[in-house]
């Protein structure tokens, strides 16, 4: 991989429902802080030579118009839960203007239920303006989207395999409450994490904000952020000033450079 930065954009920081979560008026979908107000998790990770997300949410059309993307050159898949794929229609619109089909990059497991979600974008007889999509396997090793090298890490989300990511010296991982020995060899040495981090209280697929702060210490990661974030967990402020001087939350629009 060349020298450049990884510039990292949160395109959406929270958890399934999102926050505001429909029809509830606690105190966090109640706030007026943008920073409280969560489009579902994702990230756009771009370099001078290439342009790539992790997983396209309900939001995918509203988060790339907010971040003014114009060009996209693949979509990494962590698993096939709705609120990680259900805007893959809206590459179209990559399509049309790149007039190429979309790099979709995810295990046989999520290829088989984006088939199905999507099944009129694999059919034989594809009628006009279907999303195009080249899908590419994830397995154990390495792969390569243009300049940047990529690994793939196991994390797993209650008893569902989910795939994490490192990039250079940036490692994310969403939807996960276990990680394995030797998969936490892989993010060993990252710069920056990014860990889901749901509420307070115990959960049965998701790292709490204690698990996911004693992991980032177990792994001596000098700068963490914290996504994934439901408004069970509380208001962004309250919240920010309890954590180690390390570990931030992050919020939609939250840029980061990082070095590759």
């Amino acid at each position: 991989m060349q020298n450049d930065k990884l510039d990292i954009t949160f395109l959406g920081t929270g958890t399934s429902s999102g926050v505001p979560m429909i029809a509830c008026h606690c105190e966090v979908c109640s706030s007026s802080n943008t920073k409280d107000k969560r489009l579902r998790s994702s990230i756009l990770i771009q370099t001078p030579q290439t342009s790539v997300v992790i997983d396209t949410t309900p939001d995918f059309r509203q988060q790339m118009l907010r971040a003014k993307n114009d060009r996209l050159d693949a979509v990494l898949f962590t698993h096939a839960h709705k609120d990680h794929i259900a805007g893959l229609d809206d590459v179209r619109a990559y399509n049309y203007f790149q007039k190429k089909s979309m790099k979709i990059f995810a295990t046989e497991a999520t290829q088989t239920e984006l088939k199905r979600e999507f099944y009129y974008a694999f059919g034989e007889h594809k009628y006009p303006g279907v999303p195009e999509l080249e899908l590419h396997t994830i397995n154990e090793h390495s792969f390569s989207i243009n300049e940047l090298k990529i690994t793939p890490i196991r994390v797993w989300h209650h008893k569902l395999e989910v795939v994490a990511f490192r990039i250079g010296n940036f490692t994310y991982i969403t939807d996960a409450n276990k990680i394995e020995e030797e998969q936490k060899a892989l993010i060993r040495g990252s710069s920056i994490i990014v860990v889901n981090a749901l509420r307070k209280e115990k959960h049965i697929s998701h790292f709490t904000l204690d698990e996911a702060i004693a992991l980032i210490d177990e792994l001596e990661i000098p700068n963490a952020y914290l996504t994934h974030i439901s408004h069970q967990l509380g208001l962004h402020d309250e919240i920010s000033e309890q954590l180690p001087s390390h570990i931030h939350l992050a919020y939609d629009g939250l840029q980061l450079s990082v070095d590759s």
